[in-house]
């Protein structure tokens, strides 16, 4: 018998901890079959689970772009930003994003994760606060560890405990964080009173558009336009970030902001500096994109028409099953169901009937808040809605007599 254990032989017990509260992710093997369908692990699904909210990503306009860019450019960009990887079809990109979100310039970077657990910590450190909405994503609270600041988190959209937070603090240089449109939630930041805040107690905001960007606003262009916000008010306080491989359907992001500002993200982020530059066949294939975005405003008000259409026919028949339906008016449509294993559960159902919603358990969201998150996009039909509508209600009235059925037999003992 080993009387010292290496800590390495803990992971299979680990593991099948993560199994027992029903925490395991599972990869799965996706090819594309047109439209909202995805082959997954074999089978043909109508799947609710894409970010690829105009239904770009399989644009024959993309993919050609991309082939062009391929013939010109090559495949690999062949180094850092900074040393060889900056073509002139990334530069091309930048003007364009720029133009498009109408601020001054902007910074385009391989990937939103390496983009915010960059910037932040370029924008802070140690001796400075940084002020974190309680739901923000993975990659702003990373980059908000990374910075060293002294961290405020913030309770989800309390504006007033934000600005009693900024007050109180008395370091010098304040930054604020938030995701524009809440990845889990589907609900959008307050940014007129985010940016009044920070006006107020001289902070800097940064913003992270992911799930906005080419969705809200006139033409797509983001959160920052859905609220009208624009001029030198934004470009003196504040940083877009956004990315690419959503609404735009390709990869990569980028941040915007005012000349000095992304001057200084160039000189100073770690993520961007350090790393190769995204191949420039997807930046050609990001200006096509860019261009339907602007230009097919039908794809959004087809979405839209989905979110009503989805909400409509679900929230009168969520009464006695426990779920919530969160207030959203965007793609992202959340279908709280509470515990791991119901929500699993209902996945499981959903895939039997050849429906793909996946479950998201904790950590990505709080415990005892499990649930499906429902990813609408312009290559839906309203028949696959409702489609997925009635599957929907099928499973909330066998979840409304199973509670009922459990209350009764409570009741009685």
């Amino acid at each position: 018998m080993d009387l010292n254990p290496s800590w390495i032989d803990e992971f299979p017990a680990r593991i099948a901890e993560l199994d027992h509260a029903h925490l395991r992710r599972r990869r799965r093997v996706v090819t594309p079959l047109g439209g909202a369908r995805l082959q997954i692990d074999g089978e043909p699904m109508l799947a609710f689970c894409s970010n690829d909210y105009l239904g770009l990503a399989g644009h024959p306009a993309l993919a050609e772009a991309a082939c062009a860019g391929a013939r010109e450019f090559g495949v690999g960009s062949g180094g850092s930003p900074l040393v060889s990887g900056h073509s002139a079809a990334n530069a091309a990109l930048e003007r364009e994003l720029a133009a498009f979100t109408r601020l001054p310039r902007a910074l385009y970077f391989y990937a939103g994760y390496a983009t915010n657990i960059g910037i932040v910590p370029a924008l802070v450190g140690a001796g400075d606060a940084l002020f974190s909405d309680a739901l923000n994503h993975a990659c702003l609270i990373d980059g908000a560890r990374l910075s060293r600041a002294q961290i405020h988190r913030y309770p989800h959209a309390d504006l007033g405990a934000l600005d009693a937070a900024l007050a109180a603090s008395p370091a010098r240089r304040k930054l604020v964080v938030s995701d524009a449109v809440f990845s889990m939630d589907g609900d959008i930041a307050d940014l007129p009173g985010l940016l009044a805040l920070c006006e107020r107690h001289d902070a800097l905001l940064l913003i992270d558009d992911a799930h906005g960007f080419g969705v809200l606003g006139p033409q797509g262009r983001g959160s920052l336009a859905h609220f009208g916000l624009e001029g030198p008010r934004v470009e003196r306080r504040v940083l877009y970030m956004a990315t690419l491989g959503k609404a735009a359907g390709v990869a990569g992001a980028f941040v915007a902001g005012s000349d000095t500002l992304v001057e200084w993200l160039l000189q100073k982020t770690r993520s961007y500096i350090f790393a190769t530059a995204a191949p420039p066949l997807l930046a050609s294939a990001l200006r096509a994109s860019l261009r339907l975005v602007e230009q097919e405003e039908e794809r959004r008000t087809h979405l839209q028409r989905l979110v009503v259409r989805l909400r409509a026919g679900l929230a009168p028949a969520l009464a006695g099953t426990g779920w919530t339906l969160r207030d959203s008016s965007t793609a992202v449509q959340a279908l709280v169901v509470g515990r791991n294993d119901e929500a699993l559960a209902l996945m499981e159902g959903l895939r039997e009937r050849g429906l793909w919603v996946p479950a998201i358990r904790p950590p990505t969201v709080p415990q005892g808040e499990a649930r499906l998150r429902i990813a609408l996009s312009a290559a839906h039909t309203e028949a696959d809605v409702d489609r997925l509508v009635a599957a929907l209600l099928e499973a909330a009235a066998r979840s409304a007599g199973t509670r009922e059925r459990d209350r009764n037999a409570a009741a009685s003992r």
